[in-house]
C-alpha cells in the first residue's frame, strides 16, 4: 500500500510540472490562433477555398473531367425531384439558355454512357432527370426501403390504354369500348395519380372527362403523350371484307 501512494504522489506532481517529462494540466493552443477573430476565420476560409479551386484547375484534363458549367448542371440534376426543363436547368445551374444546356446534357449522357455509370440522363414527362440503370432497380429499392410499386392488374392496363389513345374520354366512351363498367379501375388509377380528371364536357348531365398524368409519363419512360407507340391497325370483320370482295 505505502508503494502504490508514493507511485501516484509522484504522478501527480509530475503531472502537475511541465519539466521532467511531465504532461501540462490542460492543453494551450498556439501562439497564432490566440485572440484569432471572425475577420482571421473568414481569411482562413478564403485562402483554403483558393487552394480548393488551385487543386481542381491542377488536375490534368482526362475523358472524364466535368466542366464547371457540366459539373454545375449535374448536381442540379441529382438532387431534382422531379422532371427540369432545359430552361429551369439554365437557371439552377447558372447557364446561358437552355440551348446551352441542352448540349451539356448531350455531353453529360455521353460521359456516363462512356464511363459505363451507374446513371443516366432520360428525357421524360417534358423534362430531365438524372436516373439509375434498370439492372440497379432492386439493390436502391432495398436501399432507400421503398416497397415494390404494386403492378396493374389487366382491367386497369386496359382502361389505362383507353385513356392514354383517346383522351380526353369520359367514362361512358371507355365503357363503350371495353364492353363493362369501368368505374372501380378509373378510381384505382386516379388513386395512383396515373389517370385525373381533366374538365367536363359539354353533353348532357356534363360528364367528367379523363387525362392521363405526368406520373404516367414518368413511369412509362415517355418524354410526352405523343411518344405512345402507334396502334396497330384492327382487322376488318370478315363478313365486311366478304363484302367488299363481292362484285
Amino acid at each position: 500500500m505505502k508503494r502504490r501512494g508514493t507511485f501516484w504522489r509522484s504522478l501527480r506532481r509530475r503531472r502537475g510540472t511541465n519539466g521532467g517529462g511531465g504532461l501540462p494540466r490542460r492543453w494551450t493552443p498556439p501562439a497564432r490562433l490566440t485572440g484569432a477573430g471572425p475577420g482571421k476565420r473568414a481569411a482562413c476560409v478564403r485562402r483554403g477555398r483558393r487552394r480548393d479551386r488551385a487543386a481542381v484547375a491542377a488536375v490534368p484534363p482526362g475523358r472524364h473531367v466535368r466542366s464547371d458549367e457540366l459539373a454545375r448542371l449535374e448536381a442540379a440534376l441529382f438532387l431534382a425531384r422531379e422532371p427540369l426543363s432545359t430552361r429551369r436547368l439554365a437557371k439552377l445551374a447558372g447557364l446561358a439558355d437552355g440551348t446551352r444546356a441542352r448540349t451539356l446534357l448531350r455531353e453529360l449522357k455521353h460521359l456516363h454512357d462512356e464511363a459505363g455509370s451507374a446513371f443516366r440522363v432520360e428525357h421524360v414527362a417534358g423534362g430531365f432527370r438524372l436516373l439509375t440503370r434498370a439492372p440497379f432497380g432492386p439493390w436502391v429499392r432495398r436501399l432507400t426501403g421503398a416497397p415494390p410499386d404494386t403492378r396493374l392488374s389487366a382491367a386497369a392496363l386496359e382502361t389505362l390504354a383507353i385513356v392514354a389513345y383517346r383522351q380526353p374520354v369520359t367514362r361512358a366512351e371507355i365503357e363503350a369500348i371495353r364492353g363493362v363498367g369501368c368505374e372501380e379501375m378509373l378510381r384505382h388509377l386516379l388513386d395512383r395519380d396515373f389517370v385525373a380528371i381533366g374538365g367536363r364536357t359539354d353533353e348532357l348531365g356534363r360528364p367528367n372527362v379523363y387525362q392521363t398524368t405526368s406520373r404516367f409519363l414518368q413511369a412509362f419512360g415517355l418524354a410526352r403523350i405523343e411518344d405512345l407507340p402507334e396502334l396497330a391497325p384492327t382487322p376488318a370483320p370478315a363478313g365486311e371484307s366478304a363484302d367488299q370482295t363481292a362484285p
